[in-house]
This record gives structure tokens, sequence and C-alpha cells, in this order.
């Protein structure tokens, strides 16, 4: 299996009653047809808190395939044959995060594809602090913690400092570390938010140089994966 090196986080913002729709025509029109230009598709999900947003992923081994690969898919006549309908199911999709796994890249695309259950993902937004800086803490820290509690949290995703090289689509620009766990379901990652709430005291001997990174509360989006 090639590595991801390289992961797209994109969240659709989609008309009201549309999602449906851009689903079933993403899965006929937009997957096997990325793959063949050499795109990773991977992680189609329904936001569980929002009925108007798509989230998706997709991977590249590295930025010089990235460039090539989506210049051949959205040059080439799948997307020709169905932008337009897929465009109008659209508010937004600029809300895209360009990230790089923590270490090599292997196991991105099993890690992030999930039959079923839930995925949970955490996005840290981290106001000037090193993204390794901030990793280091969290492998040290808060993967520890929950570890002992019994939780498994997969291989984090980070902002990729790279130029983005195909800019007819927008990347933001935001320095971000992002977690993920899987839950059985919705009980389940209850359970865990209300376990989670209750932890208290892991900020208290932090370095000074990582509070900037834990002014923001973290963004958590609840996913479900799309049934193909």
């Amino acid at each position: 299996m090639t590595e991801t090196n390289l992961v797209e986080l994109r969240q659709y913002t989609l008309v009201g009653g549309q999602r449906d729709t851009l689903v079933d025509l993403f899965e006929r029109a937009f997957v096997e047809t990325q793959e063949a230009a050499g795109i990773q598709v991977f992680g189609r999900y329904i936001d569980l808190d929002d009925p108007d947003r798509f989230v998706w992923m997709r991977g590249f081994s590295d930025l010089e395939t990235r460039g090539r690969a989506l210049s051949d898919f959205y040059g080439g006549p799948a997307w020709a044959a169905h932008r337009e309908a897929a465009n109008a199911t659209m508010i937004d999709s600029d809300n895209v995060l360009l990230l790089r796994p923590s270490g090599r890249g292997a196991q991105v695309r099993s890690d992030l594809t999930i039959a079923r259950g839930l995925l949970r993902v955490t996005i840290h937004y981290l106001n000037g602090v090193a993204p390794q800086r901030f990793e280091a803490f969290w492998t040290d820290a808060l993967r520890s913690m929950l570890a002992e509690a019994g939780h498994a949290p997969f291989r984090p995703l980070a902002t990729a400092a790279v130029e983005n090289n195909f800019p007819r689509l927008p990347v933001r620009a935001d320095s971000v570390f992002l977690s993920f766990m899987r839950f059985d379901d919705e009980a389940e990652e209850r359970e865990f938010t209300r376990w989670w709430s209750s932890r208290s005291g892991w900020r208290d001997h932090l370095s000074p140089d990582l509070l900037p990174a834990l002014m923001r509360k973290p963004e958590v989006i609840r996913l479900a994966p799309v049934a193909r």
C-alpha cells in the first residue's frame, strides 16, 4: 500500500436537504475516478450534529503527487460531467485542512476509514505553538491518560507546513493538531465525553510555551460513516 503522507480533511456546508443527494453522487461518480487519478479516497462521513454537512478525507504520498493527481482529476471527464450537480448541493467547500500524519503514514487510511460506529475528531488550535511541541505533550500526557482509562486514540495529524500546490482549491491557514477516536455507537461516545469532562488538573504543570494552544477550547466533530 502506498504511504499517505499528506491528508486533506474536507468539510462541506450544504444546501438544506441536499446531503443525501451529494453522498449518492459522490459515491457513484467521484470515488473510483479520483482513485484512478492517483488520489487516495477514504473516510466519507456525515456529521452527527449537523444535517447539512458532509465530511471526507483524501490522501497523497507527497506534495508532487498531490498537484499532479488533482490536476488530472479536476481536468478530467468525471468532474466535467458532474461538477454542476455537485456544486449545486453546496454552500461552501473551502473548509479544508491540509495535514501530515505523525511519523510515517502507512496506517492513516485504515485508521480513518471506519465501516461502522462513530469517529470523534478533536481539533486543537495551536495559536503559534509548534506542532511538534504540542504533539510531544499530547503523546506524553493526554494520550497516556486516555490509554490508562482504556481509550486508544489513532495516530494524530497536524498542519502540513507546505504550500498549497493546487490553489484552485483553497486550504485553511490555521495551525492545528487533530486526534481521532473510534466508538461503537453514540452511547459509548457520550460516556467518554462525561468521563473526559470530569478530568481535572491535567493543565496544572504545563510548560508556559504550551499555554497558547490551550486558550481556545478544542473543536469536536462527531462523524458516522457513509453507507456504501
